[in-house]
């Protein structure tokens, strides 16, 4: 069985040369317990005169960024930060012949791989990425169609549907699962993977 790797990364902005300050993984090996992996890109390996503030504001770099954090006083270990190809070459290693799952995984994928490469590193991961907005909107519309075919709850099959046409939300279609995020998590690296592990396993009826 091949391994999946639940992955998000805050990026610097979203152009196609954007960075990533901040990635979590979460690996999954068959048979073994999910392994959490987390990295901080160093400030000095990001560009950010070439960064977009908004990007930034929505992953809170300035207030989560453990160089920022130390610069401003607030020494609490948030995580160890590394050179960029040190952290690249440790995704790379985690991610081998795995396959990524995210919200929106080719955003993910592709910051990654243009980062490798720019760095010499050939990335490895399974060309064949999964996507828990899509797993989650063709779920919703399964279920909606169950309700419709007995003629129950037509409302609620309405609404079903409603959530699962794009454009998507996942908010709104991780809480038709029953999944709620805390805003401590959003938009944190390993706080988005786990979000989409636990979208991933609802639709795969895996209890966790």
């Amino acid at each position: 069985m091949t391994n999946l790797v639940f992955i998000d990364t805050e990026t610097t902005s979203l152009r196609h040369d954007r960075r990533a300050w901040e990635i979590g993984a979460i690996l999954r090996r068959p048979g073994h317990e999910d392994v959490e992996h987390a990295w901080f890109v160093d400030t000095d390996h990001l560009d950010l005169g070439n960064a977009d503030v908004m990007s930034l504001k929505i992953g809170r770099f300035h207030e989560r960024h453990p160089r920022l954090r130390v610069r401003m006083g607030r020494d609490e270990a948030f995580g160890q930060v590394q050179d960029e190809i040190d952290v690249l070459h440790e995704v790379e290693a985690v991610t081998r012949g795995a396959h990524l799952i995210g919200a929106v995984v080719s955003f993910d994928a592709d910051v990654l791989g243009q980062r490798m490469r720019a760095n010499g590193i050939c990335p490895s991961f399974h060309y064949h990425l999964i996507d828990v907005e899509a797993l989650a909107a063709g779920w919703l519309q399964r279920q909606a169609a169950a309700l419709e075919n007995r003629e129950i709850s037509l409302d609620e099959a309405t609404e079903l549907r409603r959530t699962a046409r794009p454009p998507w939300k996942s908010d709104a279609l991780s809480a038709a699962l029953g999944i709620t995020v805390s805003d401590d998590e959003r938009h944190t690296a390993l706080g988005d993977a786990r979000w989409a592990r636990a979208i991933y396993d609802a639709v795969m009826g895996r209890t966790p």
